[in-house]
């Protein structure tokens, strides 16, 4: 405790600049805070702090020291902060942010139930199609589609999907039906803006991966703009499954392509790096998680197929 009270001493007197404003901050008197860099100084056998009547500038060797002791201190303040949280009840905002139809479609409908659950808990919900960054716009979280880009975010997966290429039958009674990706060539093509492989469409099948360039009369920055164009008779679109499920379902869509897979679409909650989460956080992340599981493992067992 002796050692752990020395290192907190020295980093709060580096921090303010001087024995009295660091005596001041941690309730000692400036003699006691002395004696307490002078024991450390002992021990250590080195120089760490040049004192002037003024204020403390630290040595080469006090410099290196500092950073080792400070990321003590930091990781003691931490340890303290998240116990604290952990054993209270979740409480407070999360601001959370993800794609428009997504949080349309799967997320609303889930809000309901974890704000009765968790009464101390507000939840503001961003949605837009741009990829945001979470730290430079104070997001808590963010749920993400799709392949991550690398970053210092935390990921957890939530579910697995995919994406399925389809079209509306009235399409297809017009310009026929693809049998391979080389033949969307031919098709119109509803593209999605946003997607960085936007006009070059990934396949894995038998015979390996293959890329096809497509093109159409219509792109979009929304995927449920492009359902809906698709629904319409436009072209062939490639979508998220949870998206098309219900149109596959009722046939007012055909999924084509089935002996092809497309990139997957997994969903993942994403976070700033840090060694705990808010209660609350981690709740709306495990609430998730928990009723993701089911709808996943009916995308990915072909549910959709009319």
């Amino acid at each position: 405790m002796d050692r752990l009270l020395e290192l907190e001493v020295y980093v709060r007197v580096v921090h303010a600049g001087s024995f009295t404003a660091a005596g001041r901050d941690l309730g000692l008197t400036p003699s006691a805070v002395s004696k307490q860099i002078g024991r450390l100084e002992d021990r250590l056998g080195v120089r760490l702090l040049n004192r002037t009547t003024r204020k403390v500038a630290m040595t080469e060797e006090g410099a290196a020291f500092f950073e080792h002791a400070k990321r003590i201190i930091d990781d003691l303040d931490e340890a303290e902060q998240a116990l604290s949280q952990l054993s209270s009840a979740p409480r407070g905002l999360i601001r959370v942010n993800m794609p428009v139809t997504f949080g349309q479609i799967i997320l609303a409908p889930l809000i309901p139930e974890f704000l009765r659950r968790y009464p101390d808990v507000e939840v503001d919900m961003t949605l837009n199609d741009r990829m945001v960054d979470l730290v430079d716009e104070g997001m808590d979280l963010g749920i993400r589609i799709g392949a991550l880009k690398d970053s210092s975010l935390i990921a957890r997966k939530l579910a697995p999907s995919r994406r399925a290429v389809c079209a509306a039958p009235r399409y297809l009674e017009r310009a026929g039906t693809p049998r391979r990706p080389a033949d969307l060539a031919a098709h119109n093509c509803l593209v999605y803006t946003y997607r960085t492989w936007r006009n070059d469409w990934p396949f894995r099948g038998a015979g390996g991966s293959e890329t096809v360039h497509v093109t159409g009369s219509f792109s979009a920055n929304n995927g449920e703009v492009l359902r809906q164009a698709a629904l319409g008779g436009s072209g062939i679109i490639m979508l998220p499954i949870w998206q098309v499920r219900d149109d596959l379902l009722a046939g007012r869509l055909v999924e084509l392509l089935p002996d092809y897979s497309s990139p997957d679409a997994d969903i993942h909650a994403v976070y700033p790096q840090t060694r705990y989460l808010a209660p609350r956080v981690r709740a709306f992340v495990d609430y998730l998680a928990l009723e993701f599981a089911a709808m996943g493992r009916a995308w990915q067992a072909g549910e959709s197929a009319a």
